[in-house]
């Protein structure tokens, strides 16, 4: 604008731009390529769930603003998930709050608990939310990153107790973890316990892929560990657990102290949302667990064949312990900017994946990682697979 000499854009979203998730799905569109960047799938969740929102919408059941907190069913549908499955429990009315998926759970958190000058530590890589409601919050990120071990990505637990200071306000921590699809152990989830009660820290927690663990692998909700309940906020969503990911509804969990002051920042941003899609998300909850038996089965399955393709085609693969994203390393193809790799990828082989390094600080440290969903049609990956295997010739 003429005569503005100061940026328009706040100086604390200053080097956050469109995001990678945009730029790569118009490139997808633009090219006619498979889209395994963007992480949603490519078919609806279960019909009895998609009739639940169509029944409430003829029903005129959240066509006009729901209560703040949510609607009551789903409160309670969401206290209930968490006692049954971990033992967790909590008052509907008091200590779960609704929010726009778990996008707005996230900031709204960090814009609560967060005061300029704090230090807020997390796992690198990391959603690129992450960065930027730490920045609106006026605080400042510390990644501690995960890096490749045994064919998958490790935490370090010393280098994660070297980054807390005295400026640290809380660990924000994802587990199943995206993009690597680590999910942390029991151990390792005791030892960050441990550290947050010693320093006195809060841990808000993303577990939106909470029921997508695969083999061996256990979720565990740090909040069930002994002290932690207390001093940390759970963020749950039901976009990638019943494949509406259109529908934003996610929640937080917590003690009616961390509710509180959460919500004083989420009602600012929406204050509500979803109206009609609370009510079938509460009928979701109660599905029986054979649904999310079976989407997990199936998720796995998908998860070999991507893999499998993509070593084929000659990417180091990291298979994951839980999501449904694999990340690969594309230096056995002689490959090292990811940037480079995924921009030009549409051309060569006609598909579309995501460089991990839009996800850290430390951008070296992410250079030669990119990262393939495979939350889609077995159809659609197989045809990646034939597109890839155009790499190796």
């Amino acid at each position: 604008m003429a005569g503005m000499t100061r940026p328009l854009l706040n100086r604390r979203l200053a080097e956050f731009g469109t995001t990678i998730f945009a730029e790569m799905s118009a490139l997808a569109a633009r090219t006619g390529s498979i889209n395994l960047g963007q992480g949603f799938p490519d078919t609806d969740g279960p019909e009895e769930i998609r009739e639940a929102a169509v029944r409430a919408l003829r029903e005129g059941r959240g066509n006009q603003y729901p209560p703040g907190p949510g609607v009551p069913e789903l409160r309670t549908a969401i206290a209930e998930h968490q006692l049954r499955r971990y033992g967790l429990a909590y008052d509907p009315d008091a200590e779960v709050l609704v929010t726009a998926g778990a996008t707005e759970a996230i900031a709204a958190a960090l814009l609560a608990l967060v005061e300029p000058g704090d230090e807020v530590v997390a796992l690198e890589p990391y959603y690129d939310s992450y960065a930027a409601c730490i920045a609106m919050a006026g605080g400042t990120r510390v990644p501690v990153t995960l890096r490749p071990h045994a064919g998958a990505f490790a935490l370090d637990l010393d280098e994660l107790k070297a980054a807390v200071t005295e400026r640290t306000r809380l660990i924000l921590l994802n587990t199943p973890h995206n993009p690597t699809g680590t999910v942390l152990s029991r151990a390792e989830l005791t030892a960050i316990a441990e550290l947050a009660q010693e320093r006195d820290l809060l841990v808000v927690t993303d577990e939106v892929y909470e029921h997508l663990v695969f083999d061996d692998a256990e979720h565990v909700p740090i909040a069930s560990l002994p002290g932690m309940r207390e001093r940390t906020v759970t963020i749950g969503s039901a976009g990638k657990t019943y494949s509406f990911t259109g529908w934003k509804v996610g929640w937080i969990t917590a003690t009616p102290e961390l509710t509180s002051a959460v919500r004083s920042a989420k009602q600012f941003l929406t204050y509500v949302a979803s109206g009609p899609f609370q009510y079938a998300v509460a009928e979701a909850l109660r599905l029986p667990d054979a649904y999310t038996d079976g989407l997990r089965a199936e998720l796995q399955a998908k998860r070999d064949l991507l893999s499998e393709g993509l070593a084929a085609a000659g990417f180091g693969v990291h298979r994951p312990a839980g999501t449904y994203f694999v990340t690969t390393d594309i230096r056995p193809l002689g490959e090292t900017d990811g940037f480079a790799f995924c921009r030009a990828l549409p051309e060569r082989a006609g598909v579309v994946a995501i460089p991990n390094a839009v996800f850290y600080d430390h951008r070296e440290e992410g250079a030669p990682f990119v990262r393939f969903a495979f939350c889609k049609r077995k159809a659609v990956i197989e045809e990646a697979i034939e597109r890839l295997s155009k790499l190796r010739k």
